[in-house]
């Protein structure tokens, strides 16, 4: 990691072009908007963490997660740095990574007091673990083990996540869609989903993440296409979905007892149509950033989720600090950076 970077930002360039998804709204108005529902709304900086994009520019900020030490780590797929580094104020303070074309997903786990990054890459056809600082140290590759593929091309993973044990979970999201586990050596110990319509099979099984609010550690695997939040346990085994008509969701995020997860298109899936959704412990949305007020109907189902005020595009990834302020990343958003929201 090259720490001496200097930061070259252009103030009114970096407004310009994080403004973009709100050409029918000026600056003051952008400011003093309050979004979300209930206990979860937030205020807006569009303007946080924006760079020279000629320093440090941005193709899809897809991912972004958080140390220890409260750096932010931005994963993009420019391979002029596919990691940018910034305190929690958009202070960039590190880059590195040139080697990952496909950047898409990135997860942190910490193994007995060393963190460690995930980089699920679309291109290489692979995940790889790596230092806070670029190192590599493990690649998961393609797994022709697994009998389930014939060639690299067929397997795009999208994100991983870590158990307790130290076992990988890897996800086919933009593949033929199985869940693969490995333990900590990288041996394949399972394979589970696909492609499908059943319960335990997914449509887009864009993001994984290890749920601990409870006992009993589970996954939590979104199917984006399917507008569903789905439950396994560590074995694979389907126990449960959660419906959110409406909502293209991405990965899942857990911060204390709620899950967070960046909803990338809304209604019937227009493009520039994302919000964030919220939900509670019991799996129900609460809030939704950017979208329609969530409503539950006299059969307790949600109704359809849709866009209420166009603060984001397409948003990919939602990451939340201890004082529980928003960083979301966006795809395809005209190469901006992330946005903030400040919770109220």
């Amino acid at each position: 990691m090259n720490r001496s970077h200097f930061i070259k930002t252009s103030a009114t360039g970096a407004i310009g072009m994080s403004l973009g998804s709100w050409s029918t709204l000026d600056y003051k108005t952008v400011k003093e908007a309050v979004i979300g529902h209930g206990s979860h709304r937030y205020k807006i900086d569009l303007n946080w963490g924006a760079l020279n994009p000629n320093y440090y520019p941005v193709n899809d900020c897809h991912e972004m997660v958080q140390d220890k030490k409260g750096h932010l780590y931005l994963l993009t797929n420019h391979t002029k740095n596919n990691i940018l580094i910034y305190n929690t104020s958009g202070t960039l303070v590190g880059s590195w990574g040139h080697e990952y074309p496909g950047a898409h997903g990135l997860s942190i786990h910490d193994e007995n007091g060393t963190e460690f990054l995930y980089i699920a890459d679309n291109n290489r056809h692979e995940l790889i673990k790596t230092t806070l600082s670029g190192r590599v140290i493990q690649v998961f590759p393609f797994p022709a083990i697994s009998e389930k593929y014939t060639k690299p091309e067929e397997y795009i993973p999208t994100e991983s996540c870590v158990a307790p044990n130290g076992d990988v979970y890897v996800a086919d999201g933009y593949g033929a869609q199985y869940i693969l586990h490995y333990n900590a050596k990288g041996e394949l110990l399972n394979v589970f989903g696909g492609r499908g319509t059943e319960n335990d099979q997914f449509q887009n099984a864009h993001g994984i993440c290890l749920d601990t609010r409870s006992k009993t550690p589970s996954l939590l695997i979104s199917e984006r296409q399917g507008n569903e939040l789905k439950r396994f346990d560590l074995q694979g085994n389907y126990m449960s979905s959660s419906a959110l008509p409406g909502a293209y969701i991405c990965r899942p995020v857990i911060h204390k007892q709620e899950v967070y997860l960046a909803t990338i298109w809304s209604g019937d899936g227009a493009a520039d149509s994302g919000f964030i959704s919220i939900l509670n412990k019991d799996n129900q949305l609460i809030s939704a950033p950017g979208g329609v007020p969530p409503v539950y109907g006299s059969d307790r189902k949600l109704e359809k989720m849709r866009q209420g005020l166009q603060v984001f595009k397409h948003p990919h990834d939602v990451c939340i600090d201890p004082d529980d302020n928003l960083y979301v990343t966006q795809w395809n958003a005209g190469k901006t950076y992330p946005i903030k929201l400040f919770r109220v």
